[in-house]
């Protein structure tokens, strides 16, 4: 596109509308439940909501790590899976060890994928397809197949519990937002993050430690997902490695895609991540009351995620 008025003005519309979109999407659709559906301001309806994203907003958070670097983790549905099967095993110790194990686990599945891509030079989405089946495998053969109730006091009240009336999974996942934007903001890491993610060429002259951050960028995406995973064992009060997680690796690049953090690497928007998945979670809950099946939903979210990609390639072009 040539350097004209009209083009530089397309081009900051497409900007524009690829970082404040998605928070005029959510005060739209937020503005239509409050005239036409029933009860949707009561405490009780916004708790069940934000509980219900919770899981998907903090995979969504080490996604955009990853995103950011220019890369993509598929693993992070069987990641949630695996930690939800390693959870049961060490409950007997006490909550702390089992918690432990469960990170670590998605620690070591996060520097695998890292290892792959920043070291043997694969591509990330063929590194981190092989955990997205073989996790799950791995997850079900530690689980016996078989879903497995939770009876330890503790993980529960992780999520059925409440601190000044907030459910605990809710101040999670915001202190873990609070987190990653202090990292990718304010910390010597996150701006090598970016550097590395808008030129990592350029950045490995430059001398940054492009392997280094990628591998920790993947470790930490894995220590978010056991994270989630672990929150929504709790929340299903049983680890059943064989439903939870599925289909997370989608909703949690959607919500950063929706959110404007662009695929090619670069930049990445925390908030715009959070509402990005606040989005999709008020989206599904809207067809949902209105007694439309859940592939309506499904469709609806593959039609806003083509839209955000090509606002994404209008506003660089």
């Amino acid at each position: 596109m040539r350097d004209t008025p009209s083009g530089n003005a397309r081009h900051t519309g497409g900007r524009l509308l690829q970082d404040y979109g998605v928070y005029a999407a959510l005060v739209l659709l937020v503005g239509y439940n409050l005239l036409f559906t029933q009860n949707f301001a009561s405490v009780t309806n916004l708790n069940t909501q934000l509980v219900q994203v919770t899981p998907t907003l903090i995979a969504a958070l080490g996604m955009a790590l990853v995103i950011g670097t220019e890369g993509v983790d598929l693993s992070v549905g069987s990641v949630m899976a695996l930690s939800a099967a390693l959870l049961p095993l060490y409950l007997g110790y006490g909550l702390a060890p089992a918690l432990l194990v469960a990170l670590l686990g998605g620690a070591l599945c996060g520097l695998f994928s890292g290892t792959l891509v920043a070291v043997a030079g694969i591509q990330p989405i063929v590194a981190t397809l092989a955990l997205l089946v073989g996790g799950r495998g791995l997850a079900l053969v530690i689980a016996n197949g078989q879903l497995k109730d939770i009876h330890n006091p503790a993980l529960l009240e992780i999520g059925a519990g409440r601190v000044v009336g907030v459910p605990i999974v809710v101040v999670i996942a915001a202190a873990l937002t609070l987190v990653i934007g202090f990292l990718v903001r304010y910390t010597t890491f996150g701006r090598q993050l970016v550097a590395v993610g808008g030129n990592r060429s350029a950045s490995a002259l430059a001398g940054l430690p492009v392997r280094r951050v990628l591998m920790v960028t993947y470790a930490i995406s894995g220590v978010l997902a056991a994270v989630a995973g672990v929150v929504a064992t709790a929340r299903l009060t049983a680890a059943d490695p064989s439903a939870i997680g599925q289909l997370a690796e989608l909703a949690a690049i959607t919500a950063v895609v929706v959110g404007g953090t662009p695929l090619s690497g670069g930049r990445v928007r925390v908030l715009g991540t959070v509402a990005g998945a606040l989005l999709m979670q008020l989206i599904s809950a809207t067809l949902i009351k209105n007694n439309l099946p859940t592939s309506a939903s499904l469709l609806v979210q593959a039609a806003i995620i083509i839209v955000a990609v090509f606002l994404q390639r209008r506003s660089r072009a």
